[in-house]
């Protein structure tokens, strides 16, 4: 019985792979893509400042403007780092 969950969680994590290397590619060729998931990330961030910090300590536009340079590096890692 072991062995079988063994090779679920092997095959799983092979469909996850796939699925990362997909994500991936798709955020390294498709700018739209990219641009979604990047401001999906951006504004996670800004939100939790806004909801930890508050607006008044960082002018908003400048909260922005950190939190769309933030996510841009994080895709930007994320991709490189994939193709090690």
């Amino acid at each position: 019985m072991a062995s079988m969950d063994y090779n679920d969680s092997k095959e799983k994590k092979m469909k996850l792979s796939k699925a990362v290397k997909i994500v991936t590619k798709a955020i390294e060729q498709d700018p739209d893509f990219r641009m979604g998931y990047q401001a999906n990330i951006a504004m996670a961030f800004v939100d939790e400042c806004k909801d930890t910090v508050g607006f008044e300590d960082m002018p908003y536009d400048i909260l922005h403007q950190a939190a769309n340079k933030a996510a841009d590096r994080f895709l930007t890692n994320w991709c490189s780092d994939s193709n090690k």
